[in-house]
């Protein structure tokens, strides 16, 4: 059967990242990991990878972002950086957020995407799966990806069953909420916020004596589960 070759972005401990590892190598899953990159130095993640004999390689948001705050000049941006189309087409923003503010996060965020990319692009890759990278993409990076159109090439893993509860705390707002169900969801990216279509989702029971940390794990073991079979969804479709 073959392959597919997929390309991984961490933030931190990379236990996702780590589920998706042990499923390649067993042949689980139809996938060689070609690479795992992160926007944080020194984390879990990148050590689990360079166990596997995993290329990594790191590309700081923080300090791109930090050295953006002193003025971000032209020759800054990537070349091929059309700020008016990517504001137009992203959807990250509600109407009437100041624009100083969408400037400054589209161009950082492009600046440290053309990083990103410039270590992607080196290799042969059919797909990208976020397997806990905690940064948004923009459309500048998601156009350069997506390069077919109508064909998704982005993975996220969320915690929560969407549409409920997008955003950073799914497991929390969930368990605020009271629901006693909760999951997790793969979906595709695109130009919102966890708004992108959805491949898979797995769902568990939330007892009344459950505490946030009983969510999170139930979930965890749930992620683990998930993600790897919605690669091999992926990689059937190919």
């Amino acid at each position: 059967m073959k392959k597919i070759n997929v390309g991984t972005l961490i933030s931190g401990g990379g236990t996702n990242l780590q589920a998706i590892i042990d499923a390649a190598q067993s042949n689980r899953i139809s996938a060689d990991i070609v690479f795992t990159g992160s926007d944080n130095p020194g984390v879990k993640g990148l050590e689990r990878a360079q166990h596997a004999g995993i290329d990594t390689f790191v590309v700081d948001y923080s300090k791109i972002i930090k050295s953006c705050k002193n003025g971000i000049k032209e020759d800054d941006l990537p070349t091929d950086f059309n700020f008016e189309e990517i504001k137009a087409k992203q959807k990250l923003f509600k109407a009437g957020t100041p624009s100083g503010q969408v400037a400054f996060f589209l161009k950082t965020r492009a600046i440290a995407e053309k990083k990103l990319l410039g270590h992607i692009l080196e290799y042969d890759m059919d797909l990208l799966v976020l397997a806990g990278f905690m940064r948004v993409l923009t459309p500048y990076f998601i156009d350069r990806i997506n390069t077919l159109s109508g064909r998704h090439r982005i993975m996220n893993i969320h915690p929560a069953l969407l549409p409920s509860f997008p955003g950073t705390d799914g497991y929390g707002d969930t368990f605020r909420y009271g629901c006693k169900i909760g999951g997790c969801t793969v979906h595709y990216i695109d130009y919102g916020e966890d708004t992108g279509p959805i491949i898979g989702q797995k769902a568990f029971e939330i007892e009344d004596k459950d505490t946030l940390e009983d969510v999170k794990r139930k979930g965890l073991a749930k992620e683990w589960e998930l993600y790897p079979q919605c690669i091999q969804k992926f990689a059937d479709s190919f």
